[in-house]
């Protein structure tokens, strides 16, 4: 269940923002956003209903425009990997639901961002950007998910089909699954084959408005810490050849692209939640009194405290590292070949070791609290139940291990 969001014990520090992986763009954004953040009180006990409300005060607030690029409303001249972390980081912070809300706009239309023509451009990331329309990746299927040469949505060409001569439509059959923001999205940016024995080469990508007739987004799922999931239908649903985005049969690059832009963004969303467990942690051991002293006045808490604060910058840094990489084109190599391979590594590292040390961040949090940890509606239960999910989507932990490993093996 959740609830509205307590206030944080503390507001989050801005120390990081000093090291040279930022610049005084990203310093004033975090300058608005923080105060902006402690300040909203949403209810959350209806998370679809939440997550809409998020959506339209981050749309307000101008924090959505980082989701796109400044010729179509952005704040920015192109996406940004460290403005991305920056608000994901301290959205997070204050509320996971938040951040999901953030995240999925800027996941969700980030394909139309790399590769949509200037129409579609036009259309949904101006809508995107004012938090008119909600935005989600339709790529993971029930048989296809770290697998996504096994997806077997198909879409099929209609009406002309004959060689040579242009598509008027396209028709798409097929099943996807653990869909974000599922039920309540404006449009859907989906992954299907258009040769289905191409493997990974004979996959395209579509934008299909919600309203589409054969798309039934009706099934919904339910997960420990609730925010919008779906399973969606796809059964003869029709689209304009318009809607293909990109060129087709390369749809697979174009969503590895778009995954890897907002890798580094995810272990950002861990970080923020790792340092809001810390704070409560830090918050919890002041006050709690036992023994005839604080918590706090135990070496062994101070030793847990000490641990969580080391996992929590560590993670920190390499998450820095890799949105810089991103943004700066820096490398250790020249070749840019290699330098991609490089910032995908980076964000692999950080994506891995930002929520598996949030993970035992929280938990330790928990620990702190005794009982109360365990507590119905408690911060540091929401956070446990909250930082699970981030170890498996977009690239579960034993994924970027293998991204990791391969690329040190071919050095």
């Amino acid at each position: 269940m959740h609830v509205a969001t307590p206030p944080a014990p503390r507001p989050p520090s801005t120390a990081h923002l000093a090291l040279p992986f930022f610049d005084d763009a990203h310093r004033a954004l975090a300058e608005g956003l923080v105060p902006w953040a402690a300040a909203q009180e949403v209810d959350e006990t209806d998370d679809r209903a939440a997550c809409r409300d998020w959506v339209k005060r981050l749309g307000a607030g101008g924090w959505l425009r980082y989701c796109v690029p400044a010729e179509r409303g952005g704040a920015l001249p192109a996406l940004d990997s460290r403005a991305l972390v920056l608000l994901r980081e301290t959205l997070a912070y204050h509320s996971p639901l938040a951040d999901f809300a953030f995240a999925m706009q800027g996941l969700g239309s980030g394909a139309i961002t790399l590769a949509g023509s200037p129409a579609q451009q036009a259309h949904y990331l101006r809508g995107v950007a004012r938090g008119e329309l909600i935005a989600a990746f339709a790529l993971s299927e029930p048989e296809a998910g770290s697998d996504v040469g096994a997806m077997k949505t198909i879409a099929a060409s209609a009406n002309n089909t004959s060689a040579g001569s242009p598509k008027d439509s396209y028709s798409l059959t097929g099943t996807k699954t653990w869909i974000s923001n599922g039920g309540i999205a404006d449009f859907y940016c989906v992954f299907a084959k258009t040769d289905s024995a191409g493997g990974t080469r004979g996959i395209s990508a579509f934008i299909v408005d919600a309203n589409t007739p054969g798309l039934d987004a009706s099934r919904h799922i339910h997960v420990m810490a609730p925010h919008p999931l779906a399973t969606l239908q796809f059964t003869d649903c029709t689209v304009p050849a318009t809607a293909l985005l990109g060129e087709e049969n390369s749809g697979f690059k174009l969503a590895m692209r778009t995954l890897d832009i907002f890798r580094a963004s995810v272990a950002a969303a861990a970080l923020g939640m790792a340092r809001r467990a810390l704070a409560e942690a830090v918050h919890h051991a002041r006050q709690r009194r036992m023994f005839g002293q604080t918590l706090a006045d135990f070496q062994l808490t101070q030793a847990k405290i000490g641990e969580m604060a080391a996992l929590v910058d560590s993670a920190a840094l390499l998450t820095y590292r890799a949105a810089w990489l991103r943004d700066t084109g820096q490398a250790r190599v020249t070749a840019e070949a290699e330098r991609q391979r490089d910032r995908s590594v980076s964000a692999a590292m950080a994506k891995m070791t930002a929520t598996e040390n949030a993970q035992r961040v929280i938990d330790m949090a928990l620990q702190l609290h005794g009982g109360r940890g365990v507590e119905l509606g408690s911060k540091v239960e929401s956070l446990y139940r909250d930082i699970r999910s981030l170890r498996i989507y977009e690239g579960a932990t034993e994924v970027q291990q293998l991204i990791i490993g391969k690329a040190v093996l071919q050095e």
